[in-house]
């Protein structure tokens, strides 16, 4: 089921607001975030960074509590039938706070994006020109089931010089609560405007929709979930949309791969963290790729990873029964016949497409038709296959010889990401700070007139 699909509890304290009241407490947040963003865009970098360390200290000072509100978020989500993948997505272990706090701390170790010149030039007439990277303004996050985009969004905002809205659903509720109440008072004690971090999540679904109307009070929206909720805010959007998140995920093993090097690559991509959008969802065997493709399945199938393969896949499959295993191994993979859905979709869980193609021209077609262009990956010992693969391979992020787990923008040292664009925009593939700003030319002289 889609992800808005199974998060779709109505908040209790929207019951009793009307279609006026919620378009006029829409336009009320946005108009006090236009104007936290005039003070944010001119703030320079030191104290941008004081109040990123004050919430990197605030999630660490809270993590207890923090833990406690997540709990009560996934207890409810058990219970209202919430997926696996959703329940992981939104879990926010200890670990993972610390994680998301350390990631707060590399934001304020990179550059400010803003400022930076980014070209200059002096016409014959003796105007002087320079274009110069500027914030985009207000930002607008719709996502669901995700407390860490709470976080990261609003680090990467504030580094540059961004106010958001963020729409964060009723699954995470308790969590992104606390999250906003540390965040908001970091931001009150090192005197930034508490309205650069606002939430819409008290008007409901109603609100985010309110939000799409919001066009020149609101500079863009970022839409993070599953297909349907993308798709919702696309179509529906008045608003600019960065479209992001989409990952139906290839890898090809290529003839002759080093079967140990397929399998860990395959095994790590799939299973290392499956509900989130840069796992792997379907695998491609050449033909000739026979003791690759023997060692990957058996791997998968090992890991507990139940595949959808297609007939000629069959026959490389391993003999072993999940008898043959050790007790402490996880539970061996089931097998069953792959259909043309299975191959268009984003599983976000212990499930993979199989299949086996006859070229390297087969599997780029394959690719072609299915991809959801966010990454996808080749294994192969030959660099003029893994040239050809870079060049006619249309996505965001194409990996040669490693896992995909690596399309992130913490692992491509951006600090943290609002989301991984699969558009072709300003912003494609893991989005850092430089993707939150845009440019102004500016153009000095004196008294020129043009004739």
């Amino acid at each position: 089921m889609a992800e808005e699909q199974q998060t779709q509890h109505t908040d209790q304290d929207t019951d009793q607001q009307t279609d006026q009241d919620i378009e006029s407490g829409i336009r009320e947040v946005t108009s006090r975030a236009r104007s936290a963003s005039r003070g944010l865009g001119s703030m320079d970098r030191e104290h941008k960074d004081r109040t990123l360390a004050a919430v990197a200290s605030g999630l660490r000072e809270s993590a207890a509590s923090l833990t406690q509100a997540n709990d009560e978020d996934l207890e409810r989500g058990r219970e209202a039938g919430l997926s696996r993948s959703l329940l992981d997505r939104l879990a926010l272990s200890p670990e993972r706070i610390e994680a998301l706090a350390a990631s707060v701390e590399e934001v304020m170790g990179l550059s400010d994006p803003v400022g930076r010149v980014l070209q200059g030039r002096t016409l014959p007439n003796g105007l002087r020109l320079t274009q110069v990277s500027v914030p985009l303004g207000v930002m607008g996050v719709i996502y669901e089931a995700r407390p860490n985009v709470t976080v990261d969004i609003a680090a990467l905002g504030l580094k540059s010089g961004n106010a958001v809205i963020l729409r964060g659903g009723s699954a995470a509720k308790n969590t992104n609560e606390m999250l906003l109440a540390i965040i908001r008072e970091a931001l009150r004690t090192t005197s930034v405007p508490v309205d650069s971090v606002q939430s819409i999540d008290a008007f409901g679904r109603a609100g985010a929709t309110a939000l799409m109307t919001q066009r020149g009070s609101v500079d863009v929206l970022i839409p993070r979930g599953g297909h349907e909720l993308i798709q919702h805010v696309v179509q529906n959007s008045r608003v600019p949309v960065i479209e992001t998140g989409e990952g139906n995920v290839h890898i090809y093993i290529d003839a002759n791969a080093d079967p140990e090097t397929a399998r860990n690559i395959v095994v790590n991509s799939k299973t290392s963290r499956p509900s989130v959008c840069n796992a792997a969802e379907t695998l491609l065997l050449h033909a000739e790729a026979e003791d690759a493709g023997r060692e990957v399945l058996r791997g998968l199938l090992r890991s507990g990873v139940n595949l959808h393969v297609d007939p000629r896949v069959r026959e490389w499959l391993p003999a072993e029964e999940p008898a043959d295993l050790s007790q402490d191994r996880a539970p061996f993979g089931t097998v069953s016949e792959a259909t043309e859905e299975d191959f268009a979709t984003e599983f976000h869980d212990l499930e993979m497409a199989v299949g086996v193609v006859d070229s390297l021209d087969d599997a780029i077609t394959h690719i072609g038709r299915w991809t959801t262009g966010h990454t996808e990956a080749i294994v192969t010992d030959s660099v003029a296959r893994a040239d050809r693969f870079v060049a006619e391979v249309d996505a965001a992020a194409v990996i040669v010889n490693a896992s995909t787990r690596f399309t992130d923008g913490g692992q491509f040292g951006l600090g943290a990401e609002v989301g991984i664009s699969t558009q072709k925009m300003h912003a494609r593939g893991p989005m850092g700070m430089a993707e939150l700003t845009t440019t102004k030319w500016v153009v000095r002289g004196e008294g020129q007139v043009r004739q």
